[in-house]
């Protein structure tokens, strides 16, 4: 017998290649009612099929399973000991069938405010998946995060780099934003022509309107400056990535975004790195909705902890 436990210790670790799960179905029946057609009854399908379900399984196994007798199918001593580790096959799944039919059931509406950089360049791409998941969850993603106020309900959850100081809510670091100083390709090759002595002196500058003066990136920008006019100020991120672009000057832009369009890292640490949370309404955290976008939002930025991070 040590053979044939060796065998059956590798086959709970792993699926042997050609196993079919209706296969393991097959047995269990045949194993419960003790004939095929009583079997074959349970499970609605011909005692044809089965009888082949039967004969495919023990071939991927190797094993005999039954001893086929005039009066039904009797379990032989490799078969018994399988029935154990197939039923807790037939757990695992009726458990995510019971899943998948628990994520179909999740319906309505939650509102996700977050800023527009995370929601166009990380949320939007992975949503797909998630709406798979949950086919009858409408997302609904504001990205005006400046005007949004949980407390006032604005949104049921938020992704955000400011910690709220005030308000009913729940929050968790998810993770890290990091920011790097960037120019295109064209205007490093000029700026390596006039170097200067590491302090920008020679150097125009893409920044913020005043609007968004409180931005770390455009209080670091302003200390370099000393009182130094900007090339251009704007007021989304996304006309600084095409300033920078077009080679008007320096930018201070997040590594994930800057780095997939290519530009060029002059300083990968000015210390303006910004903490991701995620904030849910108190009374809306255990909410199955709202649960399920905050379960995939934190795995999403887990998974691309690095590419944020930078």
């Amino acid at each position: 017998m040590q053979d044939t436990d060796k065998r059956i210790s590798i086959i709970g670790n792993s699926m042997p290649r050609g196993l079919v799960w209706d296969d393991t179905r097959a047995f269990l029946a045949v194993a419960r009612c003790g004939t095929l057609s009583a079997a074959a009854l349970e499970l609605n399908i011909g005692i044809a099929t089965l009888s082949r379900r039967i004969e495919r399984l023990e071939t991927a196994l190797n094993l005999p399973l039954f001893i086929r007798q005039q009066s039904g199918y009797q379990l032989t001593e490799d078969g018994t000991d399988l029935v154990e580790k197939a039923e807790v096959m037939e757990a695992a799944a009726l458990a995510f069938s019971t899943g998948a039919d628990t994520h179909a059931q999740i319906s309505g509406q939650v509102r996700l405010a977050t800023a527009e950089n995370l929601a166009t360049e990380l949320i939007l791409p992975a949503l797909p998946a998630f709406r798979a998941e949950y086919p009858e969850l409408l997302v609904e993603v504001v990205t005006d995060i400046s005007t949004i106020n949980l407390h006032r309900r604005d949104a049921d959850l938020a992704v955000r780099m400011v910690r709220p100081e005030r308000g009913n809510v729940t929050l968790r670091r998810l993770g890290t934003l990091g920011y790097g100083l960037y120019c295109s390709s064209d205007y490093e090759s000029r700026r390596k022509a006039t170097p200067d002595q590491g302090d920008y002196d020679t150097d125009t500058f893409i920044t913020w309107g005043e609007m968004q003066t409180h931005l770390p990136g455009a209080q670091w920008v302003e200390r370099i400056l000393r009182g130094r006019k900007p090339a251009l100020t704007t007021t989304s991120l996304a006309t600084q990535v095409a300033a920078t672009k077009a080679g008007l000057g320096l930018s201070v832009l997040p590594h994930f975004i800057a780095r997939d369009c290519g530009l060029v890292c002059i300083d990968s640490d000015i210390g303006v790195d910004q903490p991701i949370y995620l904030v849910i309404q108190t009374d809306l955290a255990r909410s199955r909705r709202v649960r399920a976008l905050a379960d995939f939002l934190t795995d999403l930025v887990a998974q691309h902890h690095e590419r944020l991070s930078g």
